[in-house]
């Protein structure tokens, strides 16, 4: 029996259960322990004020760890850029839509705007610096009741999540990465495991997409020059095309007032994503950046 541990909500359960059903597939008996984190239990304060990376994997790491569980499935953009000693990716499955997607009232059309997220809401900023940005919380559903409820115009919600759990009609607009960078990471799975050849790697690692992996480790590797993950205005997305992988990033100052983007590639993800995170920082990323940590 092997035991795959997950947040509880609709989503994080979708993505478990994914991952279970292509392990039954090979024959395995699976079991899924739910267990709560950080992130889920703040649920009153932006994610940039609870601080911290980590927010909804913490908890499921140590239980990893302590053996209680044999994998961890996370959405790659909330696993930090540096795991806890003793763990490691052991696969990454095939990547739903990378991009955002707004929900209710066209972009030209929108006034006020929920999300959660400062890298979102540092790009409609400097999309259009007239809309109002709202606090939005919750799991997907309950951000899409508050929006019924008429809370806002639009709300901001990653594609992919939407399209996992069937909401796909829900979805007004995908919006093009030149407005909004997507968060690194962002549309992937990554199975954790205790680092090694355990039962679990082993089994996991049949499950990893060559094509993929080299999409999030250049976006990772970038995310790990600018010192932060998906709670800091920070936006990479890559692709592999030809044979090298080819990376648009950003990093924008919260009101939005500052955008720097760039774009590289080369065969290496590491080397790439390394190269433009420098390349950024050398431009003005590291002021932009030096703000948000001190603030």
């Amino acid at each position: 029996m092997i035991v795959i541990g997950s947040r509880g909500s609709a989503l994080a359960m979708w993505q478990a259960r994914y991952v279970a059903a292509r392990l039954e597939a090979l024959g395995e008996q699976i079991r899924i322990e739910v267990i709560k984190t950080s992130g889920d239990r703040i649920q009153d304060v932006p994610l940039a004020a609870a601080g911290g990376k980590g927010l909804f994997t913490k908890e499921i790491e140590e239980a990893l760890l302590a053996g209680a569980i044999d994998l961890a499935v996370h959405s790659m953009k909330d696993l930090p850029t540096e795991l806890a000693p003793g763990l490691a990716i052991a696969a990454i499955p095939e990547r739903e839509d990378p991009r955002d997607a707004l929900v209710g009232a066209s972009l030209e059309a929108a006034a006020k705007i929920g999300t959660s997220s400062l890298r979102r809401a540092a790009q409609l900023r400097a999309f259009r610096s007239t809309l109002t940005i709202e606090t939005l919380r919750g799991n997907v559903d309950t951000r899409l009741r508050k929006l019924d409820e008429g809370r806002y115009d639009s709300i901001v919600l990653a594609a992919a999540g939407l399209r996992r759990l069937g909401w796909e009609n829900r979805i007004g607009e995908i919006l093009p990465v030149e407005i909004m960078c997507p968060a690194g990471g962002q549309g992937a799975l990554a199975i954790e495991t205790r680092a090694g050849f355990g039962r679990g790697s082993e089994l996991a690692r049949k499950l990893d997409h060559a094509e993929t992996r080299a999409a999030v480790e250049a976006e990772r590797a970038f995310l790990a020059m600018m010192g932060g993950g998906c709670q800091v205005p920070i936006g990479a997305y890559a692709r592999l095309d030809g044979g090298a992988i080819h990376l648009i990033a950003v990093v924008a100052s919260p009101d939005g007032a500052r955008t720097i983007r760039g774009h590289h590639h080369g065969p290496n993800p590491a080397v790439v994503g390394t190269e433009l995170g420098q390349r950024l920082l050398d431009r003005g990323a590291r002021e932009i950046l030096d703000e948000i940590f001190t603030a």
